[in-house]
């Protein structure tokens, strides 16, 4: 994938553990960057090695610059930490051209945003695509929760968009998702829910809103993290249809860990089944799908998987690669 050498023109505290940064062509701080649409993401190559994705926070036409921000995560598998930490206003870095796998459908519909603790970063950009648009301003709500207002990421930019009745601080989970089956409860005609946050509020915002008869075509959804389970695991044969190779997944190895092994290199990023960098196709074989990216139909179709986190059900997958 092609890549394109940004600067760190900006570098700040915009909450509590989130840093935003501003990257501008490292040529050029004054030249247009790759255009992107409400809901992009890049792909920034760290100086310790790994590829991370972070999602735009703006995305005007004809813009020099991205906006990103990265909460420093506890947890973090050197992503975050690196951001953080090793990242500095002036530093040089690569990253990928804006690619887009939740997209801001403009239906003439109401727009519902609901957004947890980091993920208001591609909704962010959703906004304000929204709020820029005579004919969707007035049919928008962004709704944001987060652990208190120190902890509210880019609340200037969210206040000159007059969305703070939409601010929710220090709500527990009851209180959470009572919050939610209030703004779902009634879907008026034509309108879309999108959200992005942590695991248990996005389900909560799923399985409300099909409990509220919200179709799924309706219902849209970003993650940012995927715990897989793996237990229960067995080794599987994989044979490759174009390079001819053949190798063997074991127990806690990843299909992309094992062709590596085998001498053949498969792109990621995340290594978790949120991105889809590594989506390959299936020719034989039934995947077992542990993957955030494929939409339910897509994995019963059983043709494409993700390869940095979903298996084979059986003794053997053929891929098209």
């Amino acid at each position: 994938m092609s890549t394109m050498r940004v600067r760190v023109k900006n570098k700040w505290q915009c909450a509590e553990e989130v840093a935003a940064f501003e990257l501008v062509n490292a040529d050029d701080e004054n030249a247009p960057l790759p255009p992107a649409e409400a809901g992009a993401h890049i792909d920034v190559h760290l100086p310790n090695g790994l590829v991370r994705q972070y999602s735009l926070t703006d995305c005007r036409a004809g813009a020099c610059s991205y906006v990103i921000g990265v909460k420093r995560e506890p947890k973090s598998r050197g992503g975050s930490a690196a951001m953080h930490e090793l990242v500095k206003q002036g530093d040089v870095l690569q990253i990928s051209p804006p690619r887009n796998n939740f997209p801001l459908r403009k239906t003439g519909g109401p727009t519902l945003l609901i957004a947890g603790g980091i993920g208001i970063t591609p909704l962010l950009a959703m906004a304000r695509t929204l709020a820029a648009d005579p004919a969707c301003r007035e049919k928008y709500a962004l709704h944001y929760f987060c652990r208190s207002p120190l902890h509210a990421a880019f609340s200037k930019e969210i206040a000159a968009l007059q969305q703070a009745d939409g601010m929710v601080y220090g709500a527990d989970v009851d209180a959470t998702a009572t919050r939610i089956r209030q703004l779902l409860q009634q879907r008026p005609e034509g309108a879309h829910v999108y959200t992005c946050g942590p695991g248990p509020m996005i389900a909560t915002v799923v399985d409300t809103a099909r409990a509220c008869g919200w179709p799924e075509d309706a219902i849209h959804v970003e993650y940012f993290s995927n715990q897989v389970e793996h237990g229960g695991e067995r080794p599987f044969r994989v044979r490759c249809a174009n390079s001819k190779l053949e190798f063997q997944v074991a127990v806690g190895q990843s299909i992309v860990e094992a062709a590596a092994e085998a001498g053949l290199a498969i792109a990621t990023s995340c290594e978790q089944g949120v991105c889809g960098t590594c989506l390959t196709n299936v020719l034989s074989g039934q995947p077992e799908h542990r993957d955030l990216y494929l939409t339910d139909a897509e994995k019963a179709s059983g043709k494409q998987m993700l390869l940095c986190v979903s298996r084979c059900r059986g003794d053997e997958l053929v891929l098209d690669l």
